[in-house]
């Protein structure tokens, strides 16, 4: 499948902890880490930010212990800029698919955990409030997510109260920022589009968010059809209708042939647990020997190779000659295999790894091309 030409000449991202080059891929730290592996070895990838999620962290480990040990980046470890999911994606898939959690109210999110007699609220206000105390870099407002297959009345709802949302979080967040002194890069605050598969629904949320003004924009809802298709076309559309000189995320799109495709429509960042999720079950990416231009990238230029194969016990090839990470470097297939095989951690360290750089590459190998 093809895609039409990709954008260029995009512009730097300032913020408190670094400047940003777009575009690129955002592993999901959620609980504050990427799992297997450390900060230096996403450095050692290339990776420029990760994502981590308000609605988790705000349960474990708590606001508390976050602020007490300094925010996010002292806590984590990670000093590179930090994107802080507010949660809309959470509650929509924990509390739309089991009420008895929880509920959605133009008030906010109300959720409690199996686990928990305790209740938490999540409130745009206090969405923000912990995003900067946290010591987020770029914010995203609190969104009511939906799928695309939802009622026109629920697609409705959920746009009405993200667009409400969206000010009272930027409400907020200019209120704070004013009391804060500071001569360097501010943190920057995102809003959601939403409108599930409606254009009319769509353009309806982008314009109303695009008046309240916004430092960047991100595609809300599920981005996959029933039949696990990305929505491509709606993708498109949503980033039509956001003036080219805003970044947007492609909020959860993390498939390198997905990637592609949403870069080449104009999308600049992206984030998934995907890439690291296959790299620890078994599925390493790799380059094909014959490598497509940017415009004829879709589900060619790229392959899968499954570590559990019996065809790797004596493989003596790196996962892709093509890439230039560690674990290519020094590891032979037959190794990670028997890894894998053993069940040790070290493979999921070098498996994750080589996905994050298989990720990186992938998209600086797109953007060269245009640049050309």
């Amino acid at each position: 499948m093809s895609v039409p030409p990709m954008r260029s000449g995009k512009r730097f991202i300032d913020v408190p902890s670094g400047r940003l080059e777009p575009p690129f891929f955002m592993p999901d730290a959620t609980f504050g880490f990427v799992r297997s592996v450390e900060p230096d070895d996403l450095v050692r990838c290339g990776i420029q930010a990760v994502v981590m999620n308000v609605f988790h962290l705000m349960q474990h480990p708590g606001s508390s212990v976050i602020r007490a040990l300094g925010g996010l980046h002292s806590f984590s470890g990670w000093g590179l800029p930090i994107v802080t999911d507010s949660g809309g994606f959470q509650a929509y898939s924990l509390i739309r698919r089991d009420l008895d959690l929880g509920s959605i109210t133009s008030r906010g999110i109300s959720y409690r955990p199996n686990s928990s007699s305790r209740r938490f609220l999540l409130t745009p206000e206090k969405s923000i409030q912990l995003q900067l105390s946290y010591g987020s870099d770029i914010l995203v407002c609190l969104d009511d997510c939906t799928h695309v297959s939802e009622s026109m009345h629920s697609q409705r709802e959920s746009v009405e109260r993200t667009i409400e949302w969206a000010e009272r979080c930027r409400t907020e967040f200019t209120k704070i920022l004013q009391r804060r002194k500071s001569d360097g890069p501010k943190p920057l605050l995102y809003a959601v589009v939403q409108g599930g598969g409606s254009r009319q629904l769509r353009r309806l949320c982008a314009e109303s968010l695009i008046e309240i003004g916004f430092d960047g924009y991100a595609y809300g809802g599920y981005p996959l059809d029933d039949r696990g298709e990305l929505l491509t076309d709606m993708l498109g559309y949503t980033r039509e209708l956001v003036p080219d000189e805003y970044p947007m995320i492609a909020l959860g799109v993390g498939s390198p042939s997905n990637v592609a495709k949403c870069l080449a429509i104009g999308y600049d960042m992206f984030d998934s647990s995907l890439p690291t999720r296959d790299a620890r079950q078994g599925r390493l990416y790799a380059f094909d020997d014959n490598l497509p231009s940017a415009d004829e990238w879709g589900k060619s230029g790229y392959h899968y190779v499954y570590i559990r194969d019996e065809k790797h016990i004596k493989n003596k090839e790196p996962i892709s000659p093509h890439c230039d990470c560690p674990t290519c470097s020094r590891y032979k297939l037959a190794y990670l295999h028997h890894l894998f095989k053993r069940k040790d951690l070290l493979y999921s360290r070098l498996a994750t790894i080589h996905n994050l750089r298989f990720m990186k590459l992938l998209i600086d190998r797109l953007q060269a091309d245009v640049d050309e």
